[in-house]
């Protein structure tokens, strides 16, 4: 099966800063029983703005939007097998681990999180993910 492009109007485009030249990146791929989410921010899908600088907002958000990407690959956090987290400000991790488990809601995943700076500022969560079919 031929690498499939996902993207859903309800995440964020994905794309680099400067204007004018094409993004190479993609909000989600499948290849096979995979689907591989880009690396999904607190951003308002439309206005592409940062929602809040409250860490569970963000969360929340970011969230969001992964389930968003998800969807429109016709899967939800169910299918979720590995996630990974980068936390501005490690100190933020009760408050993340809050806001994330309103949405695993007792499933289980593989995850990692590390303390680094996104690349935006005014981001202090970042989150990716590998979905599957099977």
């Amino acid at each position: 099966m031929p690498k499939q492009v996902i993207t859903s109007p309800g995440a964020p485009t994905t794309g680099f800063t400067d204007k004018g030249t094409p993004s190479p990146l993609a909000q989600a791929t499948r290849a096979g029983h995979r689907v591989f989410v880009s690396g999904q921010g607190p951003l308002d899908p439309k206005t592409r703005e940062v929602v809040s600088a409250d860490i569970r907002e963000q969360t929340r958000q970011t969230l969001t939007n992964i389930r968003s990407v998800l969807a429109a690959a016709g899967l939800d956090f169910t299918n979720v097998v590995n996630m990974r987290v980068v936390l501005r400000n490690t100190e933020d991790f009760p408050a993340f681990n809050e806001a994330f488990r309103e949405f695993l809601q007792g499933e289980k995943v593989t995850r990692t999180c590390i303390g680094a700076t996104p690349h935006r500022k005014g981001v202090n969560v970042e989150i990716d993910c590998v979905a599957s079919y099977e």
